[in-house]
């Protein structure tokens, strides 16, 4: 399995300045956003449902153009760019992994994306070949992807996607109705895109997965940033993230009661706090 990008990344930088947002109905749902992702950030967004999580990473990619503000991708203002050209930056990975996958079988599935935004040949194979092995689809290229599991299917999105070889992925809820070894495969997947230097954004109700796979979290609220920081802090605000209706990990939580002294999100810290305490 490759762990080294094949080619070389760009500088690509996502700054948001006062994004606003209002749906037909009338529902403002970006209330003057304000961030900046750094290329090779890991990045978890959070949230209750309604507070602008999935409004926000739309217009990362083009599919939502901003009623007033500016988002930016690298040089590119994505209000300039059609969903089409700014699939060269984002790979968006869909929470239901259906309204993504249309192909007869997994390899065109994979292929189709790399093949869409111009690249040779050799370079799509590879791409493909790469994507299909970090994804453990090998051996399931023939496959149409109906006849997979739904777990199985949700790798198939992955690996779509991980082949157009984008600097920036956005992951929708990726663990949600994923069984344990698939929720272990998609950690894995995040770990390898990390190490390629890769922007991986998700949007997450798994709080747990959160804080074992993500270095910084900005919790939303009603179309606005309530907490934008390292994940540890974030995740350990516990009063502010009530506001969200979101819970911090369960270790953090079993950390306060036994009174740790540090602020603990994963395993590894929890039995390095328990020991030193």
């Amino acid at each position: 399995m490759l762990h080294v990008s094949l080619f070389k990344r760009n500088i690509m930088n996502i700054n948001i300045k006062d994004l606003r947002f209002a749906y037909p109905t009338g529902l403002e749902a970006l209330k003057g956003i304000n961030l900046a992702i750094d290329s090779g950030e890991q990045v978890a967004i959070v949230g209750q449902n309604g507070a602008g999580k999935t409004t926000l990473v739309r217009h990362f990619n083009g599919l939502l153009k901003p009623a007033s503000g500016s988002v930016s991708i690298g040089d590119w203002d994505t209000t300039k760019y059609s969903v089409a050209k700014l699939a060269s930056r984002v790979g968006y990975v869909f929470q239901n992994p259906d309204e993504q996958l249309f192909s007869r079988d997994v390899l065109t599935e994979v292929s189709f994306g790399p093949r869409n935004l111009g690249y040779e040949k050799t370079k799509v194979d590879e791409l493909v070949k790469r994507a299909l092995a970090l994804t453990e689809l090998s051996e399931k290229t023939g496959t149409n992807p109906y006849d997979l599991s739904p777990t199985w299917r949700k790798m198939v999105a992955l690996a779509s996607i991980i082949a157009m070889d984008t600097p920036i992925v956005i992951f929708d809820e990726p663990t949600t109705g994923q069984d344990a070894m698939n929720v272990a495969r998609i950690a894995n997947v995040i770990a390898v895109l990390k190490r390629e230097g890769k922007t991986v954004i998700t949007i997450t109700h798994d709080i747990d997965f959160c804080a074992e796979n993500f270095e910084r979290v900005i919790a939303l609220a009603d179309g606005r940033v309530l907490l934008d920081g390292p994940a540890r802090e974030v995740l350990g605000e516990e009063e502010t993230l009530a506001q969200t209706y979101v819970e911090p990990p369960q270790l953090t939580r079993l950390g306060k009661k036994l009174g740790l002294k540090e602020i603990v999100t994963t395993q590894e810290e929890f039995i390095k706090a328990v020991v030193q305490d």
